[in-house]
C-alpha cells in the first residue's frame, strides 16, 4: 500500500510549515517531522483511527493543532487534507469527488 498526498494537502503542510518557521526558526521542519510520522502511522495501520465523515479517516497530530483526513481506495491511501483542527471544520468534504 501507498500513502499519496493529494496536491491541496500539500500545499497546505507546506503552508503550515511556513507559518511554524515565521513563529520559530526550526518549528517548521518539527511540523514537516511530525506529518511525515503521522504518515507512517496512517501506512501501518490505516484501518486503526477514527472515521470523521465516512469514508474519511482522520489521524492526529501529537503536537500541533492538525490532523490528517485520509480515504483508503484500493490499495493507495490519498490524504485529502492537512486541516487545523480549530478552523472551518468542513472546508475538505468537497474534496471526496
Amino acid at each position: 500500500m501507498e500513502l499519496i498526498l493529494a496536491k491541496l494537502a500539500q500545499a497546505e503542510m507546506l503552508e503550515a510549515k511556513h507559518y511554524y518557521e515565521r513563529q520559530q526558526r526550526g518549528l517548521g521542519l518539527q511540523f514537516l517531522n511530525e506529518a511525515k510520522r503521522s504518515a507512517i502511522r496512517i501506512l501501518e495501520q490505516p484501518l486503526a483511527w477514527q472515521i470523521e465523515i465516512e469514508p474519511v479517516r482522520r489521524f492526529i497530530f501529537n503536537r500541533f493543532p492538525y490532523k490528517m483526513l485520509y480515504v483508503i481506495r484500493a490499495e493507495r491511501i490519498v490524504v485529502l487534507a492537512v486541516a487545523h483542527q480549530h478552523r472551518d471544520p468542513d472546508y475538505w468534504v468537497e474534496r471526496l469527488d
